[in-house]
């Protein structure tokens, strides 16, 4: 479904598991990233009256999934802690060359975000397979379903922004690219690290 061309061993659960502070920390940045992307998008594409409503639902969604992993962590005696560097993001966005087109811009930033949600879902459902902690199997499970319909969004307006095959093919080149990418990577405590 999410097309996603490596997939994370468990051995990074087992990582994310032993360090659950770590992880919880790094998710609860994630998601104020997300929601700060789509706000972004909001500003910068403000004529786009559906994607500015899709986008506002995102940004509106991603804050709450930062307030539930936040509540997670005081109810577990845990404190948010400072975020830590992650590459991912930049890494992906570094695929594609810088444009002042701004369609093509708003498409490149769509597949990015697609694939950055593809690929937290994919963690997710990972992390929850490999937890014996059912409230945190839960937690994950449905934060997984919400990743796997922010990915469809995303890919979903791309597609609407340019001929569906000329995406598809940006898209396929990125997912070969972040497959590359992230075979380095599962070695530490972050959702995408």
């Amino acid at each position: 479904m999410l097309g996603l061309k490596f997939e994370t061993k468990t051995s990074w659960a087992e990582i994310a598991k032993n360090n659950l502070q770590q992880i919880l920390t790094d998710h609860a940045f994630a998601e104020q990233k997300a929601a700060s992307n789509a706000v972004s998008i909001i500003i910068n594409y403000s004529e786009e009256t559906k994607l500015v409503t899709a986008m506002s639902e995102i940004a509106i969604e991603e804050m709450e999934h930062f307030k539930m992993v936040h509540d997670l962590m005081i109810a577990r005696g845990m404190t948010l802690g400072r975020e830590q560097r992650n590459d991912y993001a930049k890494t992906l966005q570094s695929f594609f060359t810088k444009t002042k087109d701004r369609n093509e811009a708003l498409i490149q930033r769509l597949l990015v975000a697609a694939l950055i949600e593809a690929r937290s879902c994919e963690r997710f459902k990972v992390f929850s397979e490999n937890l014996e902690d059912p409230e945190l199997i839960e937690f994950y499970k449905d934060l997984m379903v919400s990743e796997a319909n922010h990915y469809t969004v995303f890919l979903g307006f791309a597609r609407q922004y340019q001929d569906k095959d000329i995406v598809d093919k940006k898209w396929n080149a990125l997912l070969d690219f972040e497959a590359e990418f992230i075979k380095k990577r599962g070695i530490n405590a972050t959702v995408h690290g």
